[in-house]
């Protein structure tokens, strides 16, 4: 007979592994049903909206049998699940069809605007976070003074104003008035050709070919639209990072430090925030996300050639193709950052591995 000890040690083994097992296929089960949601909503919008894709590829004054042809082509004559199916299988190759305005691979247009979209929302998120957080944690410390109001202000002008009337009103002050900054675009037209990107990412091209004249050009064209996008992700930041440090100055241990004579700064900054950090990673992870994902009306006032501006003049044209793709995109990418800042949650804070 087996000792009772490694009786017991092999259950708790067996626990472990079943405990792992199920986390990772409600994991797996999130992605998949969060990913055919995705999906679905798209093809159902795709197949509501008053744009029929054959008309879009050969035109309004086509003959009758060639956008029957091109219907069948496209299986547009299909029976609707049919349809939905082959969607799937092609939005999981990565097919979203050929581009209308561009007659090129719709994947392939993603993939040539998207890094664009990626600095922007780093540049904004970076910008949101560096600001957001000393502000979030001044704003708790001195709660219910003047700081703590011109804070909440700031916070609440970033929520409240319309992003495009605050990207005319920059653009009209630092560019057509003070001339700080440069006009709308991603780099000026003399470094279009002297200048080859590699990876797509601009900055970091221009850092390592070592042309510090472009790298300088490229951060007057961004310094504009990703500062608007940093300061209101900054709003978001700051108002959630009070909200913790708020719940954490109230703990027990706060009280237990100061009891021993810790400095007020030591506490602040290396107790409170440390584990107010925690939650902070889901919140400057979202924040990067809805940047991803709402900078369209940014990159459209600036010009920046980013996704968003590609799904707006995609939609413009009615270039249906295109649209959907670029929301797939956006949208998967979108569940990713969520996903990932989830791990991260519960590997920062063991409390919620058990959960």
């Amino acid at each position: 007979m087996p000792p009772v000890d490694s009786q017991v040690d092999r259950r708790r083994a067996s626990q472990r592994v079943f405990a792992i097992t199920t986390t990772i296929g409600k994991f797996v089960l999130t992605v998949v049903t969060t990913y055919l949601g995705l999906l679905a909503v798209t093809f159902f919008i795709g197949r509501v909206v008053p744009i029929d894709p054959a008309l879009a590829i050969v035109g309004d004054r086509a003959p009758a049998h060639v956008v029957e042809r091109v219907r069948e082509e496209l299986g547009l004559n299909l029976p609707l699940w049919h349809q939905f199916i082959i969607y799937v299988r092609q939005a999981l190759s990565g097919d979203f069809g050929v581009s209308v305005l561009t007659t090129n691979p719709v994947m392939k247009d993603i993939a040539r605007v998207f890094p664009a979209t990626i600095e922007l929302a780093t540049v904004g998120t970076f910008i949101g976070a560096v600001f957001g957080v000393p502000l979030g944690v001044l704003a708790a410390v001195k709660r219910g003074s003047i700081v703590d109001q011109l804070v909440r202000v700031i916070g609440l002008i970033g929520y409240s104003v319309p992003i495009f009337w605050l990207g005319l009103l920059a653009l009209l002050l630092f560019y057509a008035k003070l001339n700080w900054v440069a006009y709308p675009g991603r780099v000026d037209i003399v470094y279009e050709y002297s200048f080859t990107p590699v990876t797509g990412f601009y900055l970091l091209d221009a850092t390592m070919q070592r042309q510090w004249d472009v790298l300088w050009d490229l951060f007057r064209h961004i310094i504009l639209p990703g500062g608007l996008l940093g300061y209101f992700s900054m709003a978001y930041i700051s108002r959630m990072t009070r909200s913790f440090m708020l719940n954490e100055l109230a703990q027990e241990y706060i009280v237990a430090a100061r009891a021993k004579g810790l400095s007020e700064t030591r506490i602040i900054w290396f107790h409170a925030l440390r584990n107010a950090a925690v939650p902070l990673v889901t919140v400057i992870a979202l924040s990067y996300a809805g940047l991803l994902e709402g900078s369209v009306l940014t990159e459209t006032i600036f010009s920046w050639p980013g996704l968003g501006l590609y799904i707006t003049n995609s939609l413009q044209n009615a270039d249906l193709n295109a649209v959907l793709g670029g929301t797939i995109v956006i949208g998967s990418v979108f569940i990713g950052i969520n996903l990932l800042s989830d791990i991260l949650y519960r590997t920062l804070d063991p409390r919620t591995r058990s959960r």
